[in-house]
């Protein structure tokens, strides 16, 4: 930070240097981009809750509804660890409080990456948002029942992918978006 920018954060209150009023000394909302990626996150939440509600009142533990037969089902699984079962074995209480501190470790960087992301870089900015809502989603899963629960199966014949759900999908994708922009070499500046 340069010193004219230390003199604006100092004055505005803000270390990003803009200030939190309007010149009417309103407090200044967030900009459309902030809203957006609030709003992309909450929808990403909201849909994971939501089906994994639907999941916990109609789908009993370990059982399977053939959706495409030899492809989809939908089914109720208890992933106590991380992606594809990493410490599912371990310790429940050091397991849940190293993935919780993972996920807000996490939740931090995307913030800090959406922070240093252009405006015209719409498409990383939701990635970034879906990332995050995917995050929440599955946090809220370890912090009520102490593992994620998981519901979508793909598989051909024998092979099957691991169980996963919406939260999973949404970082899945995210990350995909992001790593194209690294990539193409467009990071966060």
């Amino acid at each position: 930070m340069n010193n004219n920018s230390a003199k604006m954060a100092a004055r505005s209150g803000n270390a990003s240097g803009r200030s939190t009023k309007q010149s009417d000394g309103r407090p200044r909302l967030p900009s459309l981009g902030a809203r957006a990626f609030v709003m992309t996150a909450a929808l990403v939440v909201i849909l994971d809750q939501i089906t994994k509600l639907l999941v916990l009142g109609g789908v009993p533990l370990y059982h399977r509804i053939r959706v495409i037969p030899g492809f989809f089902d939908l089914t109720h699984i208890r992933n106590p660890g991380g992606a594809f079962g990493f410490m599912a074995a371990g310790s429940p209480g050091l397991r849940n409080l190293l993935f919780i501190g993972v996920s807000a470790i996490a939740m931090g960087m995307i913030v800090y990456f959406y922070r240093m992301t252009p405006r015209t870089h719409a498409w990383l900015a939701s990635a970034l948002a879906m990332i995050f809502g995917g995050a929440v989603g599955n946090l809220i899963d370890r912090l009520r029942f102490g593992e994620v629960i998981d519901f979508l199966d793909l598989y051909v014949g024998a092979y099957h992918w691991p169980a996963f759900n919406v939260a999973d999908s949404a970082i899945t994708i995210g990350i995909t978006i992001f790593i194209a922009h690294v990539v193409l070499g467009k990071m966060p500046e």
